[in-house]
């Protein structure tokens, strides 16, 4: 009968075992010295050799002649612990014997002494499956167990362990394998099997394997099908994976807002059958790669690709900034979320997502906005920064005016229903080189006060106006034709001159009243001439 290759190369001794060496040095020095405790637990993904290190530790213990801490593998022990024919090792499936009945069978059974082998191990994979009342009937046994038991629990999901088990094992976390100790291991495999892989090749499945070995040999032997040579493409296309170049080849259409090409790589995973949350993960690790390249000394300490991949990602990063690739990847996520809904048509959310992030005016939001201003910023400090030609300033402001005069007219018209007075003299405009000492109309903020009360619809154009005593005259200096147009309106004219008069306890006429177009205020400069001094009344 045929045997999976994962079981068949599963290591027989601590040295075999890949990327634990923090915890197979431990295990071996504990057996060398005759060191071992009562209770392991042994935490980790799957498929990092949790059952592997638990089935070496049953055969090491037992080891007649054991070598450094490693099982010898030819005793009468070692070999009956590998067949499973040993009674005294014990293994057990918690996701399918959970109950406290189980576990009390087995704290009857440790009152024995073993039987053949020098220890009884007792080997619970799974163990966060058990029970509440398992966990409770396991406790006393396992913190106080006969001589010569020991107890290996195996678990993918520690924070289901009771803190009280927790307390009573000798705890081993088991990492992530690296993707280049995979490798490496399958290339090996490979070769002692006669297979023909691709470096490449091996590197993508042990990348698949996202650090678990048995998934990665599973993968490789999946692979070895009907093929000659195991590839890139033949990985993909096995794995129903999608091909880097689709990923990067999508991600360049975005930067060049290629939308045929982005609609044209959605159809073709919709109609190859592949999976689109897949695709949109892939998408989601490049961009993370982006960015750490973008922002570290050493990008290759953080990611798991080939030398070319490096140098493609390198490249294609350097088209984004950090504020496009953050934006980004907030839009992912969101769609990614999107996609989970129940009847939600991934192939619509895949599209229009990919669309808003080819222009970013089309999303709302403040990872968009800080693109958009980091763009900005960036072309400010270039050198090909350029402004679209404008009107000059003189224009601008004559056309703001003109508009601000039209508006205020149709305005002041629908409040005053009083007919048009006689055609206004042109405009006075206030002459700097007319020497003149100008004293400041303090009560003027109360006098615009008081009239905005009888006439709220004009009064705003006095706000930005300043009032001075000129002699027994009052100058009234505005910052546009059309507040002096107001100001001349007949029934304007009298309520100010009244206003002052109360205000100030004069009695000026119309004729006292001037009104000059200057939106600056006088200041004395002695290099100018001009002789306008402002002076505090008292």
């Amino acid at each position: 009968m045929h045997q999976a290759l994962y079981r068949k190369w599963r290591p027989s001794h601590f040295d075999d075992v890949c990327g634990q060496d923090h915890i197979t040095s431990i295990l071996k020095y504990e057996v060398a010295n005759n060191k071992t405790t009562h209770a392991y637990l042994f935490c980790g993904s799957r498929g990092t050799g949790k059952t592997t290190c638990a089935k070496i530790l049953s055969k090491a213990v037992n080891c007649e002649h054991p070598i450094n801490g490693n099982p010898c593998n030819a005793c009468p022990s070692c070999l009956a612990v590998d067949s499973g024919t040993a009674t005294d090792v014990y293994e057990m499936d918690a996701a399918s014997n959970n109950g406290v009945d189980n576990i009390r069978d087995i704290r009857d059974e440790v009152l024995y002494t073993p039987s053949e082998l020098k220890n009884r191990v007792y080997i619970i994979d799974e163990v966060h499956m058990l029970s509440p009342s398992a966990f409770n009937a396991l406790l006393k046994t396992l913190e106080e167990p006969p001589e010569n038991v020991i107890f290996i629990l195996a678990t993918t999901e520690t924070q289901k362990i009771p803190a009280t088990i927790l307390s009573r094992c000798q705890r081993f976390d088991f990492r992530r394998i690296p993707t280049k100790t995979i490798s490496d291991r399958l290339m090996y495999i490979a070769k002692e099997e006669g297979l023909k892989v691709e470096e490449d090749a091996a590197f993508l499945i042990a990348k698949l394997a996202q650090g678990g070995m048995r998934d990665a040999i599973s993968m490789l032997e999946l692979c070895s099908g009907e093929h000659e040579e195991i590839t890139t493409e033949v990985v993909i296309e096995t794995t129903g994976t999608n091909s880097r170049s689709s990923v990067v080849k999508t991600i360049n259409a975005i930067h060049e807002k290629n939308y045929e090409t982005i609609l044209d790589q959605i159809n073709t995973l919709h109609t190859s059958s592949l999976d689109l949350t897949v695709f949109w993960n892939d998408l989601l690790s490049y961009y993370r790669d982006m960015f750490v390249v973008k922002n570290t000394k050493s990008p290759k300490s953080y990611l798991d690709v080939t030398e070319n991949e490096f140098e493609e990602i390198k490249q294609t990063a350097s088209k984004f900034t950090n504020a496009a690739i953050a934006s980004h990847i907030n839009q992912l996520e969101e769609c990614f979320y999107a996609m989970q809904k129940p009847n939600a048509s991934k192939r619509i959310c895949a599209e229009m997502a990919l669309i808003r992030m080819c222009d970013n005016k089309l999303v709302l939001s403040n990872e968009v906005l800080a693109e958009r201003i980091s763009n900005i910023e960036d072309k400010l400090s270039s050198d090909n920064f350029t402004v679209a030609a404008t009107t000059p300033p003189s224009s601008v402001s004559e056309n703001v005016i003109q508009t601000e005069r039209k508006a205020s007219e149709e305005s002041f018209a629908a409040n005053n229903n009083e007919p048009e007075t006689e055609k206004i003299e042109e405009p006075v405009y206030a002459n700097k080189e007319q020497k003149r000492t100008l004293k400041q109309l303090n009560s003027w903020p109360e006098v615009v006060k008081k009239y905005s009360k009888t006439d709220p619809s004009t009064s705003s154009f006095l706000g930005m106006s300043y009032a001075y005593k000129d002699g027994n005259d009052i100058v009234i200096r505005v910052s546009g034709k059309f507040t002096y147009d107001i100001i001349h309106q007949t029934n304007v004219k009298e309520k100010l001159i009244s206003l002052i008069n109360s205000t100030e306890g004069t009695s000026i006429t119309a004729s006292n009243l001037k009104v000059e177009i200057n939106a600056e205020k006088p200041v004395f400069d002695e290099e100018t001439g001009i002789d306008e001094i402002i002076q505090n009344s008292q």
